[in-house]
C-alpha cells in the first residue's frame, strides 16, 4: 500500500470521502476513529494513530483531514513525516461558529494552522473554506497575549488549492416507474436551455461501482412512511414530466396570488395538462414537501428553520416536512418540541442509515432548505438538488459559490415568503428546471485531480 488514509472522525462527509478514495484509487489503506467526541478526536487522535499505524516502507503519501493534529503525528512518527503529506479541510476552526464567544477553544484553530505548516499540500473543499481560513489567521493569532508569530498566511497560502468534495451521484431512476423515464427521454423544453436537472445529471454517475454508497437496484427496500411506491414518487414524476421554469411567478408578491389559484381563471397554466400523476392527482392538490437533511446541531440553525415552519402552520398553509440528518451526543431541544408542534405535517423524522431510503425521500421532496450558520461545502444540499429538489440557501457562506443567485435568500423573512408562495403553488416548484451545474461536483469530473493529488515520486531518503 502506497497511500495512507487517516480519518480521525470517520462519519458524515469525512467517511464518504475516504471510502470513495479507497474504493476508486488503488494502493490505499485506511485507518480511522469513530465519529464520536469530536473534541477529543482533535486533541488526542495523533497519539492513537502513532501506535496503530504500522511502519511500512511502501507508504509514499499521507492523506488526512484537518481534524487530525498532523504536527503531533509526524513528530511522534518521523517515518510518516517523510511522506508527501496532504491535508484536506472539510471545515476550518478559525471561522466555525460557537454558541458563545467564550466557548471557542483556541487550541483547535491553532492545531490546524500548525498542521498546514507541516503539510506539503493543503486542500480545501471550496474557495470559501480556503479564503475564510487564510484571511482569518492574522486575526486569530491576535488572541495570543504576546509574542505573536507573523506572516503565517504567506507561508501557508502557496501550499493551498481548492478541490471540491467529489460526490458519487447514484442512479436514483429506480425510485420512479419505468414508464415515467421513457416519457422523459426528451423532456419538453430541454433543448438549448442550458439547464441541469436529474435526467441531465445521470450521465455523470459511476454506475459500475455504486455498491459502496447505495444498495443494489434490486433492493427490496420499500417506500418510507408513505402509502405506495407510486404515491411516494409523485412529486419527482411531476418534476420530470414538467421541466418548465416559472420562477417569476414564485417571486411575485403574495398578495397577487390566491391559495385557490387556477379556479375561475380565464386561462389555465401553460403546463397544467401535464401536471398529473398516474392516479389523476393534480400536483396543485398535493402539499409541498420540504426536506431539511442536515446534522442536528446548533451551527445548522434548526431554530430558524422550525420557527418558519411553525409560522406557516399557524397560517394554515399546507405542507409536509422531512427532517433528516445525523445526530450526535447533544441534540438541541428544539427538535423534540418542533416534532410535537408540527404533528401531522411530519413525513419523516430522523437519520436514515440506508442510502436507498435516504435518496428515496429526497426524490419525494420538492424543496430542500438550508438555514446554516456554518457551511463550507454542503454535500446534502447538492445530493438533494441532484434528486430534483429546489434549493433555498442563505446568501452567505459557501452557497453563492455553489448555487445560482435565484436560489439564495438574504433574511429569514425572504425565506418565509418564498416558502409561503411555494405552499400556495407547489406545481411551479415541481415544473422548475434547476439552472445550476451539478457535473462539476461529480467524482467523474474530479477523479483525475484526486488521482494527481495522490501520486508522487518517492523521495530519495525514503
Amino acid at each position: 500500500m502506497s497511500i495512507l488514509l487517516i480519518e480521525a472522525f470517520y462519519g458524515g462527509s469525512h467517511k464518504q470521502l475516504v471510502d470513495l478514495l479507497r474504493e476508486e484509487i488503488e494502493d490505499c489503506v485506511l485507518f480511522t476513529l469513530p465519529a464520536k467526541k469530536w473534541h477529543w478526536r482533535a486533541r488526542t487522535a495523533a497519539l492513537y494513530f502513532m501506535q496503530t499505524v504500522p511502519v511500512n516502507a511502501d507508504y509514499r503519501i499521507l492523506f488526512a483531514s484537518s481534524v487530525l493534529n498532523l504536527t503531533e503525528l509526524v513528530a511522534l512518527r518521523p517515518d510518516l513525516g517523510k511522506l508527501k503529506k496532504v491535508l484536506y479541510f472539510h471545515e476550518n476552526q478559525l471561522t466555525y461558529p460557537v454558541q458563545k464567544c467564550q466557548e471557542r477553544d483556541f487550541q483547535y484553530g491553532y492545531n490546524q494552522i500548525l498542521s498546514c505548516l507541516v503539510a506539503d499540500v493543503v486542500v480545501f473543499n471550496s474557495a470559501y473554506n480556503m479564503e475564510s481560513f487564510l484571511t482569518s489567521i492574522g486575526k486569530f493569532m491576535k488572541l495570543m497575549p504576546d509574542h505573536r508569530p507573523k506572516c503565517l498566511e504567506k507561508l501557508i497560502r502557496p501550499k493551498c488549492q481548492v478541490l471540491y468534495f467529489p460526490v458519487k451521484f447514484p442512479d436514483v431512476t429506480r425510485f420512479i416507474p419505468g414508464h415515467t423515464l421513457a416519457l422523459n427521454e426528451n423532456p419538453p423544453g430541454s433543448e438549448g436551455n442550458g439547464n441541469t436537472h436529474l435526467y441531465m445529471s445521470l450521465p455523470f454517475q459511476e454506475n459500475n461501482s455504486t455498491e459502496g454508497l447505495i444498495k443494489n437496484s434490486n433492493s427490496d427496500v420499500g417506500p418510507v412512511d408513505c402509502k405506495t411506491q407510486t404515491e411516494c414518487c409523485i412529486p419527482f414524476q411531476e418534476r420530470l414530466h414538467n421541466p418548465l421554469t416559472a420562477v417569476k411567478e414564485l417571486n411575485e408578491p403574495t398578495s397577487s396570488k390566491s391559495s385557490t389559484h387556477g379556479q375561475g381563471e380565464d386561462k389555465p397554466h401553460a403546463a397544467s395538462s401535464l401536471c398529473r400523476s398516474p392516479e389523476g392527482l393534480d400536483c396543485q392538490q398535493k402539499p409541498l414537501h420540504i426536506v431539511w437533511p442536515h446534522r442536528w446541531e446548533h451551527d445548522k440553525d434548526p431554530e430558524s428553520f422550525f420557527k418558519i415552519l411553525l409560522k406557516m402552520k399557524q397560517m394554515e398553509l399546507s405542507f409536509h416536512v422531512s427532517v433528516l440528518g445525523e445526530t450526535f451526543t447533544h441534540v438541541p431541544v428544539v427538535f423534540s418540541e418542533a416534532k410535537k408542534t408540527l404533528g401531522s405535517s411530519v413525513l419523516h423524522w430522523g437519520y436514515l442509515p440506508s442510502k436507498d431510503e435516504y435518496f428515496q425521500v429526497l426524490c419525494m421532496a420538492d424543496v430542500v432548505i438550508s438555514t446554516a450558520k456554518h457551511e463550507f461545502f454542503g454535500v446534502a444540499m447538492i445530493e438533494a438538488v441532484y434528486c430534483g429538489c429546489y434549493p433555498l440557501c442563505p446568501k452567505a457562506l459557501v452557497y453563492p459559490e455553489i448555487f445560482p443567485a435565484e436560489y439564495l435568500y438574504s433574511t429569514p423573512e425572504q425565506l418565509f415568503k418564498r416558502l409561503q408562495n411555494f405552499c400556495k403553488r407547489p406545481d411551479i416548484v415541481r415544473k422548475h428546471l434547476y439552472k445550476g451545474e451539478m457535473a462539476r461536483f461529480s467524482w467523474a469530473a474530479l477523479r483525475g485531480k484526486f488521482r494527481s493529488l495522490l501520486t508522487t515520486e518517492p523521495k530519495e531518503d525514503l
